[in-house]
């Protein structure tokens, strides 16, 4: 299942159920941790898939800036992943919505686009950031993930021309939809 959104300047937002770990892209992003040093979901499967390599790179970052903040990320190769580069990026821990989630959500998707941008990136993956583990809900993940990356798209000033969210189930898929015919 898919849906897409096409902009007057050519550049795409797709949505897709799938496993992001074998959707070729220029670049991945991870669902990470702020200790950067794996876990579970999208972070478990993409040091499977991508190898150790990835991890021994999170080590020598870790080893230079201790952690990566949240709404930040970090750029390490793609390992065996259909990709050149992995953004680990840290969303928030969600609590009530009242402690800054959103702006830090938002944050992480706005510093991905940077990262790709910087890296002439064209195509890049995201999974939906903090809503496993970390509990953000979907239906509220989802428009403030949709928005940010579209605004980006439609500034044209980046290399990105296409963006797809690689979601896990339906109902993920679903909630975004809902969200994307929301968007102008």
């Amino acid at each position: 299942m898919e849906k897409e959104k096409r902009l007057p300047n050519g550049k795409v937002l797709r949505l897709m159920v799938g496993d992001i770990t074998k959707v070729p892209a220029d670049a991945i992003v991870n669902a990470a941790n702020s200790a950067l040093r794996g876990g579970g979901g999208v972070d478990g499967a993409i040091h499977r898939a991508g190898g150790p390599s990835i991890m021994e790179e999170l080590n020598q970052i870790r080893a230079q800036i201790g952690h990566c903040p949240t709404g930040s990320a970090v750029v390490t190769g793609a390992g065996n992943l259909p990709a050149k580069y992995v953004f680990h990026a840290v969303g928030p821990i969600y609590q009530d919505g009242k402690h800054g989630e959103e702006r830090l959500l938002a944050s992480c998707y706005e510093t991905c686009m940077r990262l790709a941008a910087e890296r002439n990136v064209k195509k890049i993956t995201f999974p939906s950031i903090s809503t496993g583990a970390y509990g953000y809900p979907v239906e509220e993940a989802a428009p403030v993930a949709l928005r940010t990356v579209l605004s980006v798209l439609q500034q044209g000033e980046t290399p990105v021309e296409e963006a797809v969210f690689v979601l896990f189930d339906q109902r993920t898929f679903e909630a975004y939809s809902r969200a994307l015919d929301t968007l102008p």
